[in-house]
């Protein structure tokens, strides 16, 4: 066997370093990619603000610029020729105490004045009484001259809380409007008014409260079932612990222009919107693109446009195809809003804009087919998405007064949200009942301009009496408040 050559060898051993180069230079290219992959990702994560996302306001960092709104170079706050809102003065008989404030001297020449002025300048100080009234019961105990037995008057069934019904409803009022904590409900209730309760007293007055609102949410209920246009949203929840984490829950909100129905529940399915809705709700509904809400007939659901400007905005952030895309998706956007607004101002008829409308809504079609077609993976997707509801997008060209956004409903939320932030949740079933009957009671009372106080004092004496509860339902006469997109 002849030996083998030096050379020979040697070009095997580079050559087989080389393989080993070339596997380990794969292998790290390999890694390469997936790291660029991944911080395109996480950037496009830390672009992300509320103008471009699902994100809430509240998550932009302090003093970022929205996208869109260019500055105005005007100070904050009221400006010149604005209406101003002042309080008004109330009428003489409602008030308590007179001061007479009457010049003895003129200002001038000192000479003494005279007499009266027939309309004097009227100035209102309103100074509110700041102490609780008790009442004291008093439970005798008579012995009975005949057999021996003591009787004793027993307290009245709908006193037997140390607190009375105003009392209760101001201490719920203050968690469920104001969004005090219950510790803090304790202390103001004893800084403003001198009464000494604990922290279990208050959860207890909730608890009473709860019960008493239930005839109100069923009100609630009913008449958003049986309403012909309801906005819908839900967002996420803490309801108790479990293995040491917030447990996962959603609240979810329906609402009409004079009534609001909230309900926390431990699904985002569905099914909890069918059972808000009802089986057979034949109204429209105004809502995101959620899933949850696809059982609905497509002919009656708008789909909100301020979702869809978010993810337009997406599209031009991400740059590339889908960014030259959505700057023009962006204009037609724009476009159609512009004549909503004239036609919600009077300024465009209703026929002209009809008219107009469907031009836009093939160029938008077109657009959202380029994207889900040509443009980056992100897009793509987003594009495609937005494509599955496309028949729901034009719902409210059809339909007038029909809102093409669910802004709406996002104010109705916006109070549920900062209580979540301050409360973190509920600690189980008890206290979720409480929260979504008190903030259906606050909110539709607000959009039907009705003092909260009041009712829910009446609430909480009828519960206690055994008497009808006061209606949450809107009175005839009552304007609803304005819910222009």
């Amino acid at each position: 066997m002849s030996p083998v050559d030096p050379k020979d060898a040697r070009i095997a051993e580079l050559e087989a370093q080389l393989a080993e180069r070339d596997e380990r230079i794969a292998q790290l290219m390999a890694l390469v990619g997936a790291l660029t992959q991944r911080v395109a990702e996480l950037e496009q994560r830390l672009a992300q603000n509320s103008s471009n996302s699902s994100r809430p306001p509240s998550s932009d960092v302090p003093g970022s610029a929205r996208a869109g709104k260019k500055p105005t170079g005007k100070h904050p706050g009221g400006q010149p020729g604005h209406k101003k809102h002042e309080r008004a003065l109330l009428p003489p008989e409602a008030v308590q105490h007179f001061v007479e404030l009457v010049p003895k001297q003129c200002k001038s020449c000192r000479r003494r004045l005279v007499g009266r002025d027939a309309e004097p300048r009227r100035h209102q100080v309103e100074v509110p009484p700041l102490s609780a009234i008790i009442t004291e019961y008093q439970s005798h105990a008579l012995e009975c001259s005949a057999c021996g037995t003591v009787t004793r008057q027993p307290v009245p069934e709908h006193a037997r809380s140390a607190f009375g019904d105003r009392l209760g409803a101001l201490a719920s009022l203050l968690v469920g409007k104001y969004r005090l904590s219950k510790r803090l409900v304790k202390d103001a209730l004893s800084d403003m008014l001198g009464v000494e309760l604990s922290v279990g007293s208050v959860v207890n007055l909730e608890e009473e409260m709860a019960k008493a609102l239930a005839p109100a949410g069923v009100q609630a209920s009913q008449y958003v079932q049986a309403a012909d246009t309801v906005h819908a949203d839900e967002t996420g929840w803490v309801e108790g612990r479990e293995d040491g984490r917030g447990k996962r829950a959603w609240l979810w909100r329906v609402a009409t222009a004079r009534v609001a129905l909230f309900h926390i529940a431990t699904s985002r399915g569905g099914k909890v919107a069918r059972a808000l809705l009802g089986e057979d709700f034949t109204g429209f509904l105004v809502s995101d693109k959620w899933s949850g809400y696809a059982w609905h007939d497509a002919g009656l659901r708008q789909v909100c446009w301020a979702h869809l400007t978010r993810d337009f905005q997406g599209f031009i952030d991400r740059s590339g195809k889908g960014g030259r895309l959505g700057k023009k998706l962006m204009r037609q956007r724009n476009l159609f809003f512009t004549w909503y607004h004239r036609v919600r101002d009077g300024t465009m008829s209703r026929p002209q804009f009809e008219e107009r409308m469907p031009e836009v809504e093939r160029e938008v079609g077109r657009l959202l087919r380029r994207a889900a077609l040509r443009a980056e993976k992100k897009t793509v997707g987003m594009a495609r998405e937005i494509l599955q509801w496309e028949k729901c997008l034009w719902t409210f060209v059809d339909v007038p007064g029909l809102e093409p956004t669910n802004n709406f409903g996002e104010r109705c939320l916006r109070h549920a949200v900062m209580y979540r932030k301050t409360s973190f949740g509920t600690q189980g079933p008890q206290g979720s009942r409480f929260v979504e009957r008190i903030l259906t009671a606050v909110t539709s009372l607000k959009l039907q301009r009705r003092d909260v106080l009041t009712f829910l004092t009446d609430t909480l004496h009828a519960h206690r009496h055994g008497l009808p509860t006061p209606s949450l339902l809107p009175i005839a006469d009552t304007p609803p408040l304005a819910n222009a997109a």
